[in-house]
């Protein structure tokens, strides 16, 4: 497990360098920046890292900033992992790693193996990663898909960091989304016996909802006729969500998403112990207090001087009669939040949404922060949706209808990796089609296939050395793999911390499948410039076999926290 980045090392070296010039006099007194910027090159010839510290301090010591590099230079402490420090206009500060050094760090790479790219960065801080959470009212679409991978993805990221992690599920099981499950439960199963009954409510369509009324059907018989009505409804409403979370649960599953814990809606609603208020009674009489709370139109408000207009929190019994249906959304993430950062304890508490919910987190953010908790221990993300392509056409549906595609289905026709990789591809903030057609094509236009390809081609170079008889996990000797193609694999391998530490600090896993994709590139020029398995060469072999395991533990590991498989044959 790595404490610090080869990239943190390096800023630490400028640092002691700002710090010895001043104390030599070449410099005047200043306040070192932190943290230190520290960018790498974007050609290899200006070698592997560039400070650009020089130009933000060309201001304050009222010189250029080439010669501010020029007098920090030589000052910087010498490290075995330096080959060369070398200043390049307008002031940039360059450093290349030793490539004698760099060669060496292959046996660490191997001596690591699954906890490659592992930080320490995280310090045990205890995270909760909430995400999917679609209301239990019928199978999850593949509009939950972009939401599943994201949240996964992104908490295995920060275990690899160093946090505490748990994922976790929030079933919205009060309110009129489970009470409309019920009601469509129930008309379709009085329907089945033969005994329609008219309510004016709305309910869901679709074949999911005949297909649990006909195994009520078959549970209960005609109990639920012949029972007082609501009564009824709120048991079907219970045995109707447990029923669809199971199917939540496996279709989830098929996608390699999995949950460390469900919280349910309904328990802050539920009496707390002894028979006394419940959660949401609890904080809903702390806010009314603090002069947080309105009572208005028939119905009670949240107000606070960040939110443009007062939120509603229990709605008006003239609007809504039936009183489970009262309490919005608000109401329960106000007790929602408190349970996560106090209740239990979680340093910080994380939100996966779709961008329609926008609305929402300045009221969530604004609730928190009425409860005298730090906002900033809150985060919300919000992605936005995917369109499905197929045949270059959009694949249209309605949930509203009950025409809509299930994540099963989705899984079912193109697997899990290709929707995993793919929906990782780019930042949360921007709209992404899904190509059905290129998720399935055995090309390297799909860049999941690209990168596995590479995985199982590391995996024949393995099995061809065997077949030679060639032991493949000999100790070869790492000085001799000198080739820039070798070296430039090498690069990359090394800067997978790095990118467990970006793609945590900034909350954002997509960083991992460009790395994946430009390791796997290196990799097939590696394959393509230098012979691995040469009878004729045994020394060069045993040490290129060294570096091609590596890399397969490398992109193995680089896979595993995308949730992407590693398949030894394709």
């Amino acid at each position: 497990m790595t404490t610090e980045t080869l990239r943190d090392q390096i800023a630490d070296l400028v640092r002691a360098g700002l710090q010895a010039a001043q104390d030599a006099g070449a410099l005047p007194p200043f306040d070192i920046p932190d943290p230190v910027p520290l960018d790498a090159c974007r050609h290899a010839a200006h070698g592997d890292y560039a400070s650009p510290v020089c130009m933000g301090l060309a201001k304050t010591l009222k010189r250029a900033p080439l010669q501010i590099a020029q007098a920090i230079a030589p000052h910087i402490p010498a490290a075995d992992f330096v080959g060369e420090v070398a200043v390049a206009p307008p002031g940039y500060i360059n450093f290349t790693l030793d490539e004698s050094w760099l060669a060496q760090q292959v046996p660490a790479i191997l001596e690591a193996g699954e906890t490659w790219g592992n930080l320490t960065l995280g310090a045990g801080e205890r995270v909760q990663v909430e995400f999917v959470s679609a209301n239990p009212t019928g199978p999850i679409t593949i509009g939950s898909a972009r939401n599943a991978v994201i949240g996964d993805a992104l908490a295995s990221v920060l275990a690899a960091a160093g946090y505490t992690v748990e994922r976790e599920y929030y079933v919205n099981d009060a309110g009129s989304k489970a009470r409309k499950l019920a009601v469509s439960i129930f008309l379709k199963y009085a329907e089945l016996l033969g005994e329609p009954v008219m309510m004016e409510e709305e309910t869901y369509p679709g074949a999911y909802i005949e297909e649990m009324a006909r195994d009520l059907v078959a549970a209960v018989g005609r109990r639920y006729l012949d029972a007082e009505r609501e009564s009824a409804l709120r048991e079907i409403m219970r045995w109707g969500i447990e029923r669809v979370l199971v199917i939540v649960e496996e279709d989830l599953a098929a996608l390699r998403v999995h949950f460390d814990s469900w919280r349910h809606e309904r328990d802050f609603y539920a009496p707390g112990p002894d028979g006394g208020p419940s959660l949401f009674e609890q904080r809903l009489a702390v806010l009314r207090e603090a002069g947080y709370i309105v009572e208005k139109d028939d119905a009670t408000w949240f107000t606070h001087p960040d939110l443009d207009k007062d939120a509603v929190l229990i709605r008006s019994p003239k609007v809504i009669s039936n009183p489970e249906d009262r309490p919005t959304y608000l109401a329960s993430d106000i007790a929602y939040v408190w349970d996560k950062l106090v209740l239990r304890g979680f340093d910080r508490a994380i939100y996966v949404w779709g961008a329609d919910h926008h609305g929402d987190v300045p009221r969530v953010i604004a609730a928190t922060q009425a409860q005298g908790l730090d906002t900033d221990r809150v985060v919300i993300i919000l992605y936005q949706l995917v369109t499905l392509l197929r045949s270059g056409e959009e694949v249209r549906m309605s949930k509203s209808s009950g025409e809509f595609i299930t994540l099963r289905e989705l899984v079912d026709e193109v697997g899990p990796d290709p929707i995993r990789f793919m929906l990782l591809t780019r930042t949360v903030d921007v709209s992404m089609d899904f190509d059905l057609d290129l998720a399935v094509e055995q090309s390297d236009r799909n860049p999941v296939y690209y990168v596995q390809y590479a995985h199982t081609r590391i995996a024949g170079v393995l099995r061809k050395a065997e077949e030679l008889g060639i032991a493949t996990d000999a100790a070869g000797d790492p000085a001799l793999l000198t080739h820039p193609s070798e070296l430039a694999l090498l690069r990359k391998m090394l800067a997978l911390p790095e990118l467990v530490a970006l793609a945590a600090a900034n909350l954002a896993p997509h960083h991992l499948t460009g790395y994946a994709t430009e390791l796997a590139s290196l990799f097939h020029a590696f394959y393509r410039d230098c012979r691995v398995v040469d009878p004729d060469a045994p020394e060069l072999t045993a040490a290129r076999l060294m570096l091609v395991r590596a890399a397969k533990t490398v992109l193995a590991r680089v896979l595993a926290l995308l949730g992407v498989a590693a398949p030894e044959k394709m």
